[in-house]
């Protein structure tokens, strides 16, 4: 009986093909709503989550200064730098850490020939692409020489070889970073944006005792990256690196740190948070489409019921039950709905991977979202179908067989 009500609602459904697509027409996008926007959600989470990774794995940052509250809120206030023997503390006090990266950091124009470019220059040592975990694409890394005297030398990020020298190989030729020449011993890798939007491979790195020495003029550190052994549990190496800090820096029991410890796996936590409950929100906005289909669907069961009133008379008459009837026209509707499920699937899942593309985000689909919407369709067509059903199973044969 299930088969034969079936058969009979996709004969009805082809009687009135045109009909039959307008009506389901807002299930299709009520799905397919649902799919776009957890997929592209899901994509743009993992692509944040990656950017942010990029930074460097299993890094803290610590930076002088506080982020300014309320009003004005976001610069940092103004604290003393680090020192070359805070580096030192926190490489051999610290359980967990591997590495310890000083930087030192200075907007500067890098000249070469006619061409100028205007970058950050870092003064580092050769801990940072450790602690980075970035690859140099071709050269070497500083000399124990050019770290120790402050060596004319300086690393190329992919942004500014590609500005400065185009396709050209930049090893081993001198740039001037405005007055100062340094020889060319390495190019980076190229990172990419990083997740706030920023070129990551628009910098220059020269050894710290350079920039210390000719640049900055001072021995001051601005920040540290610090490298944490695989597996530590990072609340207790930040623990450990804020009490070491605090400690050096003679800060009392009831002073607030004059310094930042961020963890990337933290901002990538609560990015990542955010994005899927927006993701979740969008997804709920969309599955309203879903009931807008449902009225369709009654509607248009109401006016099935109201055409075929002498079909169901002579169906009533020759003994068919109500709940034949009622079967009849509700399984037509589950059909009518189901068929806008499916392709609103087919539509969202196409969609999906031409908005990924053109977003620049994985294609991560939630097949698990994406089965409970072609459900929920489903079920729509039972809500919604249950009215007409219900309706056409109450005619009075007699009356029906009137109808003209």
């Amino acid at each position: 009986m299930l088969w034969d009500a079936i058969l009979l609602a996709l004969s009805a459904i082809r009687r009135n093909v045109m009909r039959s697509t307008l009506t389901v027409l807002g299930i299709i996008i009520g799905v397919a709503a649902v799919i776009i926007m957890v997929t592209l959600g899901n994509g743009a989470t993992a692509r944040v989550a990656s950017e942010i990774s990029s930074l460097g794995a299993n890094m803290l940052m610590v930076m002088p200064g506080q982020e300014r509250r309320g009003m004005g809120g976001g610069m940092r206030e103004e604290a003393k730098l680090f020192e070359a023997p805070d580096v030192e503390a926190l490489r051999d006090e610290v359980p967990g850490v591997t590495a310890v990266a000083p930087t030192a950091s200075k907007s500067m124009q890098v000249i070469f020939g006619n061409t100028n470019w205007s970058t950050t220059v870092n003064g580092i040592d050769n801990s940072y692409f450790k602690v980075k975990t970035w690859p140099l694409a071709s050269g070497r890394e500083f000399s124990d020489a050019e770290l120790s005297s402050g060596g004319a030398a300086c690393i190329l990020g992919a942004t500014v070889r590609k500005q400065l020298f185009g396709t050209q190989d930049p090893i081993g030729v001198n740039v001037r970073l405005q007055a100062i020449s340094c020889q060319v011993v390495a190019v980076l890798e190229s990172k990419g944006q990083s997740g706030m939007g920023m070129d990551q491979d628009d910098l220059v790195l020269t050894p710290l005792r350079t920039f210390q020495r000719r640049i900055s003029g001072t021995r001051y550190i601005s920040s540290l990256l610090v490298g944490m052994r695989p597996g530590s549990i990072s609340s207790a190496v930040v623990a450990d690196v804020q009490r070491l800090l605090r400690q050096r820096r003679k800060i009392q029991p009831h002073q607030e740190d004059d310094f930042m410890v961020r963890d990337p796996q933290e901002l990538i936590s609560t990015l990542t948070g955010t994005t899927q409950l927006l993701t979740m929100l969008l997804g709920a906005v969309a599955a309203v489409s879903l009931l807008v289909g449902g009225i369709g669907i009654m509607n248009i069961m109401l006016v099935s019921v109201t055409e075929r009133t002498r079909e169901i008379g002579v169906r009533l008459a020759i003994g068919a039950f109500e709940n034949d009837v009622m079967t009849q026209f509700l399984v037509e509707a589950v059909v009518l709905s189901s068929l806008g499920g499916a392709m609103g699937l087919a539509l969202g899942l196409l969609v999906s991977v031409a908005g990924a593309k053109a977003l620049e985000v994985p294609f991560q689909p939630d097949m698990r979202i994406a089965t409970i919407a072609f459900i929920f369709s489903a079920m729509v067509g039972v809500l919604f179908g249950f009215v007409p059903a219900r309706k056409a199973a109450q005619l009075d044969p007699i009356e029906a067989l009137r109808h003209e």
